[in-house]
């Protein structure tokens, strides 16, 4: 899911890299060497020769993520003498294990990062800007790579620590036949217009919305683009970099809050949401039994497959007409551990799924949108009349407008399993009010960054 999920339990991908404008805050990315500590020199010798010698790679990533094993096969295809030794948990499992595993002698070369600022300042986290400098990453728009940098304790700016597996953008997925039952002609183009049509499904007999929130809470997809909408999306972002003085705290964030907890008494979301995973969940769309479904781009493959002709995407609607689109869009993220056995095997595997042509291609067709990278280089295209190119058209579309954001699961390493997940559980289930919740989120979020 993501970054989360980054963060949740399915494939991430790729925001168009030339139009992945995170310019939610106000400056752009700093060059390295700016705002670092303890950092490496960018100039240092590494080696960008992978050699002949067998080499295996540690990879530690996330389970159902088939695009991270896709390209692992691929690499070692096209390099004979590497292999690749992947382990996979669940996103939640990850968050736990990643500073222990990162810091044992059985470190991975490879890691799917839950998030980065505690690895840095726990000196878990191998700093790539010498790699920037031996591959050229400064032919990458700026922008695709300020989330994952990390300077003064937070976010945004100062070193490298991470590099994307792709680049997500989330929506809204949509059944076209029960969306032609309910009458709907277009994609909503207000939150108001949204809530007419679930109202219009629940009426006519039709789920308005699949959603899981078992493990992890998926309902925070539809909490986070409706905090997005109600309030300066910069805030979101500041609070998701740790920046002094952001809080959860927000009339944004309890206005989004009241709106879940009126969904969810209307029964808009499933009555067994909390048991639903995120299996689950796609299952159940891909049956026909719900007509909305919050997600990101990496199901887009799936969906083509498994209801071709069937499923629309777009983007989650303004609060007013004419307003600026707002997603969450993140890098799948990957890091070298610090203690990384093959460390420059790692980096030119990070530099190869950038710029390699084929894995270029895997990006979109397994991972389900564009591969980052230059902004040279070309983007693999999709098929017409298929979702896939739905999304890849909204990636367009949100880069346009400047407007994608980090996701809130990923403001700390914990407060995505310790408070979100949990306090979102609770919420759903009418034991907790949307001013609890806001206050729930942002004491976590305090005592974490009081650490």
């Amino acid at each position: 899911m993501a970054e989360l999920l980054t963060n949740f339990p399915r494939r991430r991908t790729v925001l168009i890299a030339s139009l992945l404008a995170i310019g939610m805050t106000a400056t752009a990315c700093s060059a390295p060497g700016e705002d670092r500590s303890s950092a490496p020199d960018s100039n240092a010798v590494v080696k960008t020769d992978l050699g002949t010698a067998p080499i295996t790679l540690e990879m530690y990533a996330e389970t159902g993520f088939p695009l991270a094993k896709a390209l692992a096969d691929e690499f070692s295809k096209q390099h004979s003498n590497v292999k690749f030794n992947i382990r996979e948990d669940q996103f939640t499992v990850i968050v736990e294990n990643a500073p222990r595993v990162m810091a044992s002698d059985n470190s991975p070369d490879i890691i799917r990062l839950p998030t980065m600022v505690d690895l840095v300042k726990d000196d878990l986290l191998k700093n790539l800007d010498p790699y920037f400098t031996a591959y050229g990453w400064d032919k990458f728009p700026a922008s695709q790579l300020m989330q994952l940098r990390v300077g003064e304790n937070t976010r945004g700016t100062g070193s490298l620590y991470g590099m994307g597996l792709g680049y997500s953008v989330t929506g809204v997925f949509y059944n076209k036949k029960l969306a032609t039952q309910i009458g709907m002609t277009q994609p909503p183009a207000t939150v108001a217009e949204f809530e007419q049509l679930l109202a219009k499904a629940k009426t006519g007999g039709v789920q308005p919305i699949v959603q899981f929130n078992k493990n992890t809470a998926g309902i925070n997809f539809p909490h986070q683009a409706l905090q997005n909408q109600f309030g300066d999306p910069t805030q979101v972002a500041d609070w998701i970099f740790q920046k002094p003085g952001a809080t959860f705290d927000t009339p944004a964030a309890l206005k989004a809050t009241q709106t879940i907890q009126k969904w969810a008494q209307a029964g808009y979301f499933p009555k067994d949401a909390n048991a639903l995973d995120y299996a689950g969940m796609v299952g159940e769309f891909q049956k026909g039994n719900g007509l909305f479904m919050f997600n990101g781009d990496w199901e887009s493959a799936n969906l083509d497959k498994t209801m071709a002709g069937n499923v629309g995407f777009f983007l989650f609607p303004t609060e007013a007409a004419g307003g600026k689109h707002v997603a969450m869009s993140a890098p799948n993220t990957f890091g070298v551990s610090a203690k990384a056995k093959n460390p420059d095997a790692a980096a030119f595997f990070l530099n190869w799924v950038h710029t390699n042509a084929k894995a270029r291609e895997i990006a979109v067709t397994v991972g389900g949108s564009s591969p980052g990278g230059p902004s040279d280089l070309p983007v693999p295209a999709a098929a017409p009349n298929t979702v896939l190119a739905e999304t890849l058209k909204a990636s367009q579309q949100l880069g346009a407008e400047n407007g994608a954001v980090d996701f809130t699961a990923n403001a700390t390493g914990g407060i995505f399993a310790a408070a979100i997940t949990p306090e979102m559980q609770k919420l759903i289930a009418g034991q907790q009010t949307p001013e609890g919740y806001v206050k729930a989120v942002q004491a976590e979020y305090a005592k974490e960054l009081s650490r």
